[in-house]
């Protein structure tokens, strides 16, 4: 079974633990700002439910940009290795991810 992009951005950042992923995004038509780090998503504009099989990022958001920072991450002086990456930009980057199936990485 494929996975979700919100796992395959979570397997990113356990591949890479240096690194977390900012995931700016469109929830049902709200804006997000999605933060990924060693494996866990959390939401900075929403409610994050406690249980973690409970998607932060669901099927139907729009990814509208990916930075990546050097972890940990700190609000008050953030350290970006990239910006304002496009979801093409970077969804090449997960295709040789162990256990994503052969899902076509494409936003919704």
């Amino acid at each position: 079974m494929a996975l979700s992009i919100e796992k395959q951005l979570e397997q990113y950042t356990l591949q890479h633990p240096q690194e977390v992923l900012l995931v700016a995004a469109e929830v049902d038509g709200e804006p997000d700002e999605i933060l990924i780090y060693r494996g866990f998503s959390s939401s900075l504009a929403r409610p994050t439910a406690f249980d973690p099989d409970e998607p932060v990022l669901p099927d139907n958001a729009v990814i509208t940009a990916i930075d990546r920072l050097v972890g940990p991450y700190r609000p008050e002086a953030p350290t970006y290795l990239e910006q304002h990456i496009s979801w093409d930009e970077f969804s090449p980057r997960l295709a040789g991810q162990a256990g994503n199936g052969a899902k076509s990485l494409t936003n919704p």
